[in-house]
């Protein structure tokens, strides 16, 4: 498991294109029946994916767990959500199995201590996680994209329509402070997140998936005053700190998964910052 430590920005606005890209992306999530996980000290949040090709493949693979989170087993203090972006595919939680076809969530609370990842399909499933520390257990649930409370926004003349799907998420299910969710930008929209803003009391993380193969997304990051872009292609992850703005415009429409976590889960805890005072 990789560890990426917090970054000052003072420190950032110095960065070379390699070391933005060091610091903050997250590539290669899906490598055949192994578990890629990167674990950053910003909320301490851990960013992780899985593709099960052959294989049966427990969370932990290749995570030595007692040297990384100081427990016995990857759960025992952490909840975890999961979204499948591949073929069909089963969660075995603790010897309950989940099946996940494509766009479905799945929510683990702390203290589940075996979860299994395995593909139903020819086409292999993908699993995107993103893991918080967690201080007491709620429910294991599935999520379809029914389930998700959704919030329509933005303009076709704007270039930024786009659905807001809200999963792990205060109005959907109670987590300790873990939300995530799937935006999902209309055929010609390109724009996502602007105006763009800041939350000082969360981090977040995107991952941008269905970017079209030739395609890319460059993603706005940094503070307001001091901003940077990183070209991003299909199927990689973001790092935001709290004191970066997360935004994004693509060559092509696309879809994103967010994941929050922080203080408290208030969705709407936001400091936007007029686009045009951005620099």
């Amino acid at each position: 498991m990789e560890i990426r430590y917090s970054a000052n920005p003072k420190d950032v606005k110095r960065f070379t294109t390699q070391e933005l890209r060091e610091e903050f992306l997250i590539e290669n999530l899906y490598r055949p029946d192994e578990v890629t996980a990167v674990y950053s000290h910003v909320d301490r949040m851990v960013t992780l994916g899985c593709m099960p090709v052959k294989e049966t493949v427990s969370i932990d693979k290749g995570i030595d767990v007692w040297a990384s989170f100081g427990t016995q087993y990857f759960l025992e203090r952490r909840e975890i959500g999961i979204f499948n972006i591949g073929g069909v595919g089963n969660i075995t939680v603790d010897g309950t199995d989940y099946t996940l076809g494509y766009k479905d969530c799945l929510y683990i609370t702390r203290g589940a201590r075996e979860v299994l990842f395995s593909s139903l399909a020819a086409a292999p499933a993908k699993f995107y996680m993103v893991s918080a520390p967690a201080h007491r257990s709620y429910e294991t649930k599935l999520l379809r994209l029914e389930d998700a409370a959704k919030r329509p926004c933005g303009d076709p003349a704007a270039a930024n329509q786009r659905v807001i799907n809200q999963f792990i998420h205060p109005d959907v299910l109670k987590t300790c402070q873990l939300s995530m969710g799937m935006t999902v930008l209309e055929q010609g929209s390109v724009w996502n997140t602007m105006p763009a803003h800041t939350h000082e009391r969360r981090m977040e993380v995107y991952m941008y998936f269905e970017v079209p193969e030739n395609e890319v997304v460059f993603h706005m990051m940094g503070q307001p005053q001091e901003t940077r872009h990183l070209v991003m292609k299909n199927e990689q992850a973001v790092i935001s700190p709290s004191w970066s703005i997360h935004a994004g415009a693509g060559t092509a429409s696309y879809t994103f998964i967010w994941a929050m976590g922080g203080e408290h889960q208030a969705f709407d805890d936001m400091d936007t910052i007029p686009t045009t005072q951005l620099k």
